[in-house]
């Protein structure tokens, strides 16, 4: 296994850790549970390491793929500069979950306020990384790139007519 199949496993983590996290966080705010708020805390944690390895593996991935027939150099760019707008959210996410997991083992008034601001936090987090894998998707999945979609071009012609 090279850095190419680490990248490719690893960048899902980091999307489905962060809202998924962000459910459980929403559940134990809800719930008022102690437990919850910790096991958010940890899944959010885990995604930010995984954004770290996805973020440090890319440029082995891009060097194997951009050679390739039908990959577009500036496709990769784009995925790699809003990759890093993502690893930076989700270390903030990150840093974040580990003061709330600080707060909520000391059991301090600040924890269900730290809580809230780190759903946000996990819900833009979500938000940006998303779009990179949306993007990342798009280096190799031309079935989810609609200029190279020929059933995206048929709907929007017949779109057109109307």
């Amino acid at each position: 296994m090279n850095q190419t199949h680490v990248h490719l496993l690893i960048t899902h983590l980091p999307i489905f850790g962060s809202i998924l996290g962000g459910l459980v966080l929403a559940h134990g705010l809800w719930t008022k549970s102690y437990q919850t708020k910790i096991a958010a805390y940890n899944l959010f944690i885990v995604s930010a390491v995984g954004a770290g390895i996805a973020y440090f593996t890319g440029e082995a991935a891009e060097e194997t793929v951009e050679n390739l027939q039908g990959i577009v150099e500036a496709t990769i760019q784009q995925h790699e500069e809003f990759a890093l707008f993502a690893l930076i959210a989700l270390i903030i996410l990150g840093v974040t979950s580990l003061v709330g997991l600080f707060l909520a083992l000391r059991k301090s008034p600040y924890t269900r306020t730290t809580a809230y601001l780190i759903l946000l936090i996990a819900l833009i987090s979500f938000i940006l990384v998303a779009r990179t894998g949306y993007l990342g998707g798009q280096i190799r999945h031309s079935e989810i790139n609609s200029t190279n979609n020929p059933n995206a071009t048929q709907i929007q012609k017949a779109g057109d007519d109307d």
